[in-house]
């Protein structure tokens, strides 16, 4: 299965963040939103970075209580990894295993078209190995 295919199913909804907006701020909407990650998107629209719960975690254990207060830009990840739409699962799971990341934006002509998240490929790859599961059965059921 590809990645065009996984954001078909999925949807495109990715959630955002300012490089201005706060740690807190962030960290509130992560909660809210039920998501481990948002992209950082600059006044020009383009993808300044991620932040995940890990880059807020480790800000607030190097900084203490005081990281809350400071822009997300000082904790985000701004070496953004992404992942485009002809790509598989397998390709994808083996760049997120190998960069130790959980999710990987996906572009399309130079524009944010959705987010995959090592969850989605996981529960892909569950229903795969289910679906063969089942047609190894129907196959040795009808003999």
């Amino acid at each position: 299965m590809l990645v065009s295919q996984i954001l078909k199913d999925k949807g495109d909804l990715v959630f955002t963040a300012q490089p201005g907006d706060t740690v807190e701020a962030v960290a509130a909407l992560l909660h809210s939103r039920r998501v481990g990650a948002m992209i950082v998107v600059g006044a020009d629209g383009a993808v300044a970075g991620i932040v995940s719960e890990r880059d807020i975690v480790t800000a607030v254990a190097r900084q203490g209580g005081s990281a809350m207060a400071l822009p997300i830009s000082d904790c985000m990840t701004a070496d953004v990894v992404f992942a485009e739409p002809h790509e598989s699962v397998d390709e994808l799971l083996a760049r997120m295993t190998d960069r130790r990341i959980r999710h990987l934006p996906v572009m399309v002509d130079g524009r944010l078209a959705g987010i995959i998240s090592i969850g989605d490929l996981v529960k892909h790859k569950i229903s795969e190995a289910v679906a063969e599961a089942d047609g190894l059965r129907a196959y040795i059921a009808a003999g």
